[in-house]
């Protein structure tokens, strides 16, 4: 992925330490953590931080695509570490702090589905599905591709750090065979990433990963923040359990209404083969979901209950606090996109230069 832009003093400093990784003394790694707890001090508004947001994203994204210019090495470097765990502790504190949790019933999966499906039955979070349906512009649509395509690009693989971290049994099994599917049955034209991408470019957009980034606001950036965290801590991974299950189950009719718009703007097939795909499959997903996954995890280890309950809870949480900023921007007829600021980072806009020299568009 290319380099964003940063977006204060945290962000900024982080990208210039893995450029200069090669020649950098130790020392430079040394002061990230010192920045990273001045910033957390400093902020007043975790979620909506653009910058420990992104500085956070960044030192997630060591251990999944990589950085274009920044050395691989780098995804163990102890003081970057150090850095993630700094921000990923007072980011969990947070979720704690602002996710409400129901009371945890029995830990079998038939009372752990039925709470999971109560709970989302209760979400009265503003409805963006049923505005793209009803009212949304082609440009508003375009902006939805946009916040949506940081997670949508690579569709599966937060919630695929779970894999080796479940025990053999139940709940591993229904992972797998949720995940299957999301990566298309081993048809790589099929993964659900290469249709969402193919979306994108129906409508004239970019498809690479990452590329909108320096666009989505921090609210958009904590959402896969909280996945990462949930799928690269073994002890969470009750959270990242529950937070599929959710993430399934308030899928299937949203997608619906998604496809629904898109047609109604005069899209065809093509666009919408995405959503439509999604309408099918997690209808299909949420009860593997709910009942396998997690009602499964909580027989095998139910001391896990309580995070997976609080993993399906942020779910509901960040994506109510994303959709009313989306909406209340529509309805005030101004964008939901960051706006274009700072220039990009020089790193960045040589790699891009270097790009557009070889013929390659960046």
């Amino acid at each position: 992925m290319l380099l964003p832009a940063p977006r204060g003093m945290l962000s900024s400093a982080l990208l210039d330490a893995l450029l200069a990784s090669a020649d950098a003394p130790p020392e430079k790694f040394g002061q990230l953590a010192g920045l990273g707890e001045s910033a957390l001090a400093g902020s007043k508004d975790l979620l909506r931080d653009d910058d420990i947001q992104l500085a956070l994203f960044c030192l997630y994204e060591l251990h999944y695509s990589g950085l274009d210019g920044v050395d691989p090495a780098l995804e163990w470097e102890p003081e970057l570490i150090r850095l993630r765990r700094t921000l990923e502790a007072a980011f969990e504190a947070t979720l704690r702090k602002v996710v409400p949790v129901p009371e945890a019933p029995a830990p079998e999966a038939e009372p752990v589905a039925q709470t999971l499906f109560g709970m989302a039955a209760d979400d009265d979070g503003p409805s963006v599905s049923r505005c793209i349906a009803r009212h949304a512009t082609e440009d508003q649509l375009r902006e939805f591709l946009i916040l949506r395509s940081v997670y949508q690009l690579r569709e599966a693989d937060p919630h695929s750090w779970a894999i080796p971290r479940l025990p053999v049994g139940r709940a591993k099994a229904a992972l797998v065979e949720i995940q299957a599917d999301e990566y298309g049955g081993g048809r790589p034209e099929r993964m659900h990433s290469k249709l969402f991408a193919r979306t994108m470019e129906g409508l004239g957009l970019d498809a690479r990963y990452g590329y909108y980034l320096d666009r989505v606001p921090a609210l958009v950036l904590a959402s896969s923040n909280a996945m990462s965290l949930f799928g690269l801590n073994r002890r969470l991974r009750g959270s990242i359990a529950g937070h599929l299950a959710a993430f399934e189950m308030t899928s299937s009719i949203p997608n619906s209404f998604y496809a629904k718009g898109f047609r109604r703007a005069g899209f065809d097939s093509d666009v919408t083969y995405y959503f439509d795909e999604h309408v099918e499959a997690d209808a299909v997903h949420e009860q593997i979901a709910a009942r396998d996954l997690a009602g499964g995890l909580a027989e095998a280890e139910p001391e896990l209950l309580p995070d997976i309950l609080f993993g399906a809870a942020t779910v509901l949480t960040l994506d109510a606090l994303q959709g009313e900023f989306q909406l209340t921007a529509w309805k005030e007829n101004t964008s939901a996109l960051r706006a274009p600021g700072s220039d990009p980072h020089p790193a960045a806009a040589a790699l891009a230069a270097d790009a557009a020299a070889a013929g390659v568009s960046a």
